[in-house]
C-alpha cells in the first residue's frame, strides 16, 4: 500500500471520528435555532432610552406602569399606556400616543382617554374592524373594553372564567390578560398572584373555560423567574408560538423583573428559552413585546419607561 493511500485513509478516519464527535452537538445548535431563531431573541438597547417616560409631578401621569401596548398598523405606531398620581391606590387611568418611527410619541389631546374606571396592564387585539382591550381592573380583575377608533372605549364588563368543569375559578386576583384569536377561537392566557399563567378559550368571548385547571407556564428554575411569571404577548413565527413574559425571584427589594420568551407548538405545551432573561436582570426591564417594524422586530419594554431594543449587531 503506498504512503499517500495510507494518508488518504487515516484522513478520512479522522474526519469521521470529528464528524461523529460534534454530530449531536451541531443537531442540538440547529435545533435550538429553529426554536428561538435569533431575530426573536437577540436585542440591545436603543442608544436615546427610553423613548417615552411619565410627565411627573403635576400631571395625571405622575407614574406609568404595567404593560402598555404597542400596534403597528401601516406607518404609524400606537400605543395606549397607564398613567397614575404614583400612588398604591391611585386610580389607573388609561393613555393613548402615536408616533411615525416608534421612537418619538406625541400623547393624545384628550389624554387620558379613560377615566372613570380602573384600566391597567393592557393588551390590544384587532378583530375586524373593532380593537378589543383586555386590561386588569380593580383588584387584578380582568375586563374586556371595545373600540372602534382606538381613543374611544367602551367597558364590556368583567371577564368569566371558569374552570373546566363549568364552576366560576375561585375568588381572588386574575390579571395580565393575553388573548389570541386563531381559528374562530379566542385564547386568554391569566395570571393569578404571579404565581403561574392559566389558559382559558371562548367562542363568544363572554364564558372562558380553562383547557386545564394547572398553569400552561410555571416559575423556575431560572433565577430569572425562579417564583414569579406573568404572560405579555404571543405571536406566531415560522409556525411555532412564542410567549413573551415577565418573570422574577422573591428576595429583591426593590423586586427585579425581567423579560424572558418560551415557544410552543400548541399554546399548552411551553419551552423556555434556555438563555433568559432577553435583558440583564440588573436593568429591570418587564412588561416586553415584540413589534414589527416592517423590516425587523423590535423589543419594547415598558414599565415604567418604555425602552426598545433592536436586533443585536453580530460581532
Amino acid at each position: 500500500m503506498s504512503a499517500t493511500l495510507t494518508q488518504a485513509r487515516h484522513i478520512i478516519r479522522a474526519s469521521i471520528a470529528l464528524v461523529l464527535f460534534v454530530g449531536p452537538w451541531a443537531s442540538a445548535a440547529t435545533t435550538a435555532d429553529v426554536e428561538f431563531p435569533m431575530e426573536l431573541v437577540n436585542f440591545e438597547p436603543y442608544a436615546n432610552n427610553p423613548v417615552f417616560t411619565a410627565r411627573g409631578n403635576g400631571h395625571w401621569d405622575v407614574r406609568i406602569r404595567e404593560r402598555g401596548w404597542i400596534l403597528r398598523e401601516g406607518s404609524a405606531y400606537h400605543m395606549w399606556f397607564t398613567g397614575y398620581d404614583g400612588t398604591q391606590q391611585g386610580l389607573k387611568k388609561l393613555g393613548y400616543a402615536t408616533s411615525l418611527d416608534g421612537l418619538k410619541w406625541m400623547r393624545h389631546a384628550d389624554n387620558p382617554i379613560c377615566s372613570n374606571h380602573w384600566v391597567e396592564d393592557v393588551n390590544v387585539v384587532k378583530q375586524g374592524d373593532t380593537y378589543y382591550m383586555f386590561a386588569e381592573g380593580l383588584g387584578d380583575q380582568s375586563h374586556l373594553l371595545s373600540s372602534k377608533d382606538r381613543v374611544h372605549w367602551k367597558r364590556q364588563g368583567q371577564l368569566d372564567v371558569r374552570n373546566v368543569d363549568g364552576r366560576p375559578i375561585d375568588p381572588g386576583p386574575y390579571g395580565t390578560p393575553t388573548a389570541w384569536y386563531e381559528d374562530m377561537t379566542w385564547y386568554l392566557f391569566y395570571e393569578r398572584s404571579d404565581l403561574g399563567v392559566w389558559l382559558a378559550t371562548s367562542k363568544n368571548m363572554i364564558v372562558w373555560t380553562n383547557l386545564q385547571d394547572e398553569p400552561v407556564l410555571r416559575p423556575g428554575p431560572s433565577s430569572c423567574d425562579k417564583d414569579f411569571v406573568a404572560l405579555n404577548q404571543i405571536i406566531k413565527y415560522k409556525g411555532r408560538y412564542y410567549a413573551y413574559y415577565h418573570g422574577a425571584e422573591r428576595g429583591n427589594t426593590p423586586r427585579l423583573w425581567t423579560t424572558n420568551v418560551a415557544t410552543s407548538t400548541d399554546l399548552r405545551h411551553w419551552k423556555k428559552y434556555p438563555a433568559n432573561p432577553l435583558q440583564p436582570a440588573k436593568e429591570n426591564k418587564s412588561s416586553g413585546l415584540l413589534v414589527h417594524d416592517g423590516q425587523q422586530f423590535r423589543l419594547y419594554t415598558m414599565h415604567e419607561q418604555v425602552h426598545v431594543h433592536f436586533p443585536a449587531r453580530m460581532r
